[in-house]
């Protein structure tokens, strides 16, 4: 009998592909055939709303996703599956930063820091949560008058900005969310933002066309709920692929056997 296909959106950055592959080989485990397609973030909502994929892991509600959420169930019901880890955004600066000079995000105007910071803030592409808030953010505390730039771009932008100004001990401002790998090799101490402009702590699930649910059967949905990592987990698994270079599907397959789920 040949497998049923299920075709598994997978927003295009690091850790969310640690997180589907991980979905991915529970999915296998039940019988199925998975095909991972990669989009960026409304593009991965726009295919799941489309039928183009079954499944997306994983979304991020209320926050960061909860807009294309309710776009795709104008037309589609969609069922939340599992708690991956609880992600949230934040703007961080590297721990040789004093705190005493920067604990928050208005000390970012003060006149000692405006001489020692460097003034580029280099985020992600322009559909993550973390990017939306950031521009607001910009705008609401008159940072951009003050001379400090958002630029969007890749992972490896913001990544490897964060990580050559470090090597110098130069002082910036890293936009960025919890899991990610940088924190598993770095301490990035998390900037204060009082106007909760960051949005809140998220959940990231597996979400699951309701038109799809059929395709399972009760006990393998209850599996799919019963899917918790966090976010040390996914940072760690992150790492491994990212900085050494380990291949993916070994590294969630080998956490996998050594962390069943119960």
């Amino acid at each position: 009998m040949r497998k049923p296909i299920l075709k598994l959106g997978v927003t295009d950055l690091s850790f969310h592909h640690v997180t589907a592959s991980l979905v991915s080989h529970v999915l296998t485990n039940m019988g199925f055939n998975v095909e991972r397609v990669y989009a960026p973030h409304q593009n991965n909502f726009k295919n799941l709303k489309s039928g183009d994929v079954d499944l997306l892991a994983s979304a991020w509600l209320p926050s960061s996703h909860g807009i294309y959420k309710a776009d795709v169930e104008q037309v589609m019901p969609l069922v939340e599956l599992g708690l991956h880890y609880e992600p949230y955004a934040h703007w961080g600066v590297p721990d040789y930063v004093p705190q005493s000079a920067v604990n928050e995000i208005s000390d970012l105007l003060k006149p000692d820091v405006l001489t020692k910071m460097q003034k580029t803030i280099q985020g992600i592409n322009a559909g993550a949560g973390i990017t939306r808030f950031s521009i607001n953010m910009m705008k609401e505390y008159g940072l951009t008058s003050a001379g400090y730039e958002f630029l969007t771009g890749t992972e490896h932008d913001c990544f490897s900005a964060f990580e050559n100004a470090v090597a110098t001990q130069t002082w910036c401002i890293v936009p960025l969310w919890k899991p990610q790998f940088l924190h598993y090799k770095h301490t990035i101490r998390e900037l204060k933002e009082p106007q909760g402009l960051l949005g809140v702590v998220d959940r990231a699930v597996l979400l699951l066309r309701e038109d799809k649910q059929a395709l399972f059967n009760q006990a393998q949905l209850n599996t799919l709920d019963k899917l918790r990592f966090s976010n040390e987990i996914i940072a760690e698994l992150d790492y491994k692929v990212c900085k050494n270079l380990q291949p993916l599907d070994d590294v969630t397959r080998n956490w996998l056997n050594n962390n069943p789920i119960r």
